[in-house]
């Protein structure tokens, strides 16, 4: 699978496609400090700085997924909520990549105030513009404590899937990865944890605080492929960077200046090994 995130931050989606044996073709990232730690880990990849800039189109028909988190700080509460009158309201910038790369999968991720932001407007946006353009879309909101990680941090994720892209007819992809990362233990799903969504809204989830009694189950990756776990994680302050599963592997390059950007770089980030269990479900579909 050919890969390109947007919107990289220290490259949580490059980690897991990493995981997965993935080829990282290209990631898309504006912040200096995120810039260096994209470049120094994968310096192969070619490294884009301003997705306003950008143009795509050289990438039309050689990548299997595009991801990004793109930005959210306008649905979230310590951004303010402005939605769509934020200069950061990026949707529209991932929407035209996609529309020029043309990948077969697309995996988004925001906060879970996208959800609400006035009465969902951007959240049916989302779904509504991924579907225009040919695509199947299933919604999920997923807590990061189904991975172990010591924290909840909801976020939703959105997974979509164009069968136009490839000489298939794609019957049944959503829901092959809807059921892999529904009934996937490793990923410590109870029935609410991860929650399949409809446009008719989100359920909102039961659990309260770190899922406990779920086994890691052991994966068929190499060795260099095999995220961590989170036993040697702080749950008690002071709480690093390794709350967010990026920190021994992409945050180890920092150095005193950096320290703020850091912080603000690991509290940014997606949860690595969320999109990894995502990414094994696109797997399973990709096998049939």
């Amino acid at each position: 699978m050919k890969h390109i995130s947007l919107f990289s931050g220290i490259g949580g989606f490059d980690l897991a496609a990493e995981w997965m044996g993935w080829e990282n073709v290209a990631h898309c990232e504006w912040n200096p400090f995120g810039q260096k730690v994209l470049k120094y880990y994968w310096p192969n990849a070619i490294s884009y700085h301003d997705i306003t800039k950008t143009d795509f189109t050289i990438h039309r028909g050689n990548i299997d997924i595009i991801t990004g988190g793109f930005p959210c700080q306008p649905y979230s509460l310590a951004g303010q909520r402005k939605g769509k009158e934020d200069e950061r309201h990026l949707w529209p910038e991932m929407l035209r990549a996609i529309r020029e790369v043309q990948p077969c999968w697309v995996v988004g991720e925001n906060v879970r105030g996208l959800i609400n932001w006035s009465g969902g407007l951007v959240f049916d946006e989302v779904q509504s513009d991924l579907e225009n353009e040919g695509y199947e879309v299933t919604p999920f909101l997923l807590p990061a404590c189904a991975v172990d990680a010591p924290h909840r941090r909801d976020r939703i994720w959105f997974v979509a899937f164009n069968a136009n892209s490839r000489a298939s007819d794609g019957n049944g992809a959503q829901q092959t990865v809807y059921d892999t990362v529904e009934n996937t233990h490793s990923i410590g799903v109870l029935k609410n944890d991860a929650t399949y969504t409809s446009n008719s809204g989100l359920q909102g989830s039961e659990v309260n605080g770190s899922i406990k009694g779920f086994g890691t189950v052991g994966n068929k990756q190499s060795a260099g492929r095999i995220p961590p776990d989170w036993k040697e994680f702080p749950t008690q302050s002071p709480i690093c960077d390794g709350n967010d599963g990026v920190s021994a592997r992409l945050d180890g390059i920092t150095f005193p200046k950096w320290r703020n950007e850091s912080i603000k770089a690991g509290g940014n980030a997606i949860v690595p090994q969320i999109a990894f269990q995502i990414f094994k479900a696109i797997n399973e579909y990709e096998k049939l």
